[in-house]
């Protein structure tokens, strides 16, 4: 990691989300598929019932993308949105959400079991992290705090960039980046502190190999991974696992 890319992940990259909130639905509306391959994502997590009695946590929610890909598929579960951006969490709460939906300003590498309890009366049955782990500072605390407000047998899936281990997906990444990415961020929000760095932070990243890894270090067992289809295959994944010790 560069110490540029580090001292983003400090505390830069929330501000910067902050002033990118009002134009990040248009932004993100621009990526074919990019909706599609969240619910993809959620489906891997394979929530029973239509969410029915389940208590979900959706961590690095930003404006509620995720947050509705969980509410799509689990629509009578109680949900808590969990993002550290102010300004990402002012556009998330801006909409019209079922009942059960509640958004909350904190970092998701300190959420405590304690926490998770008060807000979702109990362990959450799941965790979705929508472009998350790659943003924290450190990955492995992201993936304890992960592991222990989960239910003994309930499911994690990350969702989220990785190209360290394809040249051809790094290529288009970098392409893709700099030829629409960057550009159109500079034109929508006046500046492309972020966009550039979301370049190079998805570069810089761990490959699936090493994500998975890290999740099974974590303690999580059953880990796997799976590419999202479309242009971004082999860039985008599901990476999922469980915490031992129970089942649905």
């Amino acid at each position: 990691m560069t110490t540029t890319t580090g001292r983003m992940k400090t505390g830069a990259v929330t501000h910067e989300f902050d002033h990118a909130a009002d134009a990040y639905d248009r932004l993100v509306g621009a990526n074919p598929g990019y909706h599609r391959d969240l619910r993809t994502s959620v489906r891997r997590l394979r929530l029973p019932g239509r969410g029915e009695g389940l208590r979900l946590l959706d961590l690095g929610c930003g404006t509620g993308a995720s947050t509705a890909a969980l509410a799509e598929a689990a629509p009578r579960a109680r949900i808590v949105a969990v993002d550290a951006s102010q300004g990402m969490l002012d556009a998330a709460r801006s909409k019209v959400w079922p009942h059960g939906v509640e958004f909350h300003r904190a970092r998701a590498e300190t959420l405590t079991p304690e926490w998770v309890a008060e807000r979702l009366g109990g362990p959450a049955d799941a965790v979705f992290a929508a472009y998350l782990i790659r943003n924290v500072p450190d990955p492995d605390a992201l993936l304890s705090a992960v592991s222990a407000v989960l239910r003994p047998g309930g499911r994690v899936a990350l969702h989220e960039y990785s190209v360290a281990d394809s040249v051809s997906a790094r290529a288009v990444w970098t392409a893709v980046c700099w030829g629409v990415v960057i550009p159109s961020g500079r034109a929508l929000t006046g500046r492309a502190d972020l966009f550039r760095y979301l370049w190079r932070s998805v570069v810089e990243f761990d490959g699936a190999r090493a994500l998975l890894a890290r999740m099974r270090a974590a303690g999580l067992e059953s880990v796997a991974g799976a590419p999202l289809p479309g242009w971004q295959y082999g860039i985008t994944h599901t990476f999922v696992g469980a915490r031992p010790g129970g089942r649905w």
